[in-house]
């Protein structure tokens, strides 16, 4: 049994993979959007998403599931815009998505996501 462990430091690894799937740790905004309207963390959230999804030698298009934390259920509409463009036709994943607490005051919405690797050195 194989588990590789992606930019592990001592609290969490940025993603695990084990048996072709890989398990991303919690992603928000960055720096940029961090003090935005849910529109623009959900979609600076999403960017970062695919840029993980990346360097695991995985895409949206292999999405299994998402879970999304929302601070306010009222942000809902405006996540679901910005996720629905964002989710490729035919390939949503199993989805939840909660209201709870954030990390920090300014933040708004949070994601994690497993995924099937298609390529790259963590395939196989």
């Amino acid at each position: 049994m194989t588990i590789v462990r992606h930019d592990t430091k001592a609290r969490m690894s940025r993603a695990v993979i084990h048996h072709g799937i890989a398990y991303l740790c919690g992603q928000v905004a960055g720096p940029e959007a961090r003090h935005g309207d849910i529109t623009e963390q959900t979609e600076s959230m999403l960017a970062r998403v695919d840029a993980l999804l990346a360097e695991v030698g995985s895409d949206r298009e292999h999405l299994l599931t998402a879970t999304i934390y929302l601070k306010e259920g009222g942000d809902f509409a405006a996540m679901n815009a910005v996720w629905d463009a964002w989710v490729p036709t035919g390939h949503a994943p199993a989805r939840t998505c909660v209201c709870a607490p954030m990390p920090a005051d300014e933040l708004r919405v949070e994601i994690t996501v497993t995924a099937a690797v298609v390529g790259g050195e963590y395939s196989y």
